[in-house]
């Protein structure tokens, strides 16, 4: 259940687009929102000034950004939020919004992966970054694009694409994508990627030219049918947990050496409103869905992805 959710904002229009998405689900689940404002030190931000009255500069950009935290909480509740709180804190941008979560339990994050203007050095794109890898509530992350937010239009998200890997770990994101997804009635559709299997023409090619024993040639087609039908048959037995809640789904199991790419496709051809999957949270890891490829198919979707950091007894 979605009881309160977290905006953090840098005072731009391209933080701002995640306000209609949060809006969206705040006003379907009842729930409140939270406008987060955090203002880095001022050697951060201002790299390239010196401070000699940092006082009534620190005092200054807090009753701007009060000012402003309170305008952007006004538009939220004339759009129909009844719970809107504000809160304006200094520090470490993303240490600050793990500190006020810990202060103040969240159900979800939303914000955009990136900002422009001067201090988006420092703010969303590596913010989203850390925490990606860091947090250990739901991100929903919406990509901005040009203009403002326009808090008048409906946002819906009518169809969620689930990649998972075979394992309990990339599951762990089906519960998060339930609970956003009853509220906006959605359809899901369950992805499995595999490596594909050389055909038997690669295979008959490499055996005359010496590379490959000809016991392998007769088998790449039952072994790519066998890897089809365990795949399709640990989608089918997923797919149960959400029939069981009467919810729609699907399945689809697709053959590409880059899981990222796979992921893309399919979200696009579907066409998908959402992306939901699991990240393990740290470098280096080579796993089938997580690490690097959560990376690709955070830079590469078209449209907002739904991430979490697996629990930390898993």
């Amino acid at each position: 259940m979605i009881r309160t959710i977290l905006v953090p904002l840098d005072g731009s229009h391209f933080a701002e687009q995640a306000l209609p998405l949060a809006l969206g689900v705040a006003r379907r689940a009842n729930a409140e929102i939270q406008l987060l404002f955090v203002h880095g030190p001022m050697d951060v931000v201002h790299p390239d000034h010196h401070f000699v009255a940092e006082n009534s500069l620190v005092t200054e950009w807090k009753t701007e950004h009060r000012a402003y935290l309170d305008d952007t909480a006004q538009r939220l509740r004339a759009a129909g939020i009844k719970s809107v709180n504000v809160f304006l804190l200094e520090g470490d941008v993303a240490a600050t919004i793990q500190q006020h979560i810990a202060a103040h339990p969240v159900d979800l994050v939303v914000m955009t992966t990136h900002a422009r203007g001067p201090v988006a050095r420092v703010w969303l794109g590596s913010v989203a970054d850390r925490l990606i890898r860091e947090l250990a509530v739901p991100l929903l992350l919406v990509r901005p694009t040009e203009g403002k937010a326009n808090f008048t239009e409906e946002v819906r998200l009518r169809h969620f694409l689930l990649p998972l890997d075979g394992t309990p770990l990339a599951e762990q994101i089906i519960e998060p994508a339930i609970a956003l997804g009853e509220l906006m009635d959605t359809e899901y559709t369950l992805l499995r990627v595999i490596q594909p299997v050389p055909t038997t023409d690669y295979l008959a090619e490499r055996m005359r030219t010496g590379g490959t024993p000809g016991v392998l040639v007769a088998p790449s087609e039952t072994t790519r049918a066998q890897l089809h039908t365990r795949a399709q048959a640990y989608l089918d037995q997923v797919a149960e947990r959400f029939r069981e809640k009467l919810l729609r789904v699907r399945t689809c199991v697709a053959e590409e050496t880059q899981p990222a790419v796979a992921v893309l496709e399919t979200a696009d051809h579907l066409p998908a409103d959402l992306i939901a999957m699991q990240t393990h949270g740290r470098r280096g890891l080579s796993r089938l869905l997580f690490g690097s490829v959560a990376d690709k198919v955070l830079r590469g979707a078209k449209m907002p992805l739904l991430i979490q950091r697996p629990a930390p007894h898993h």
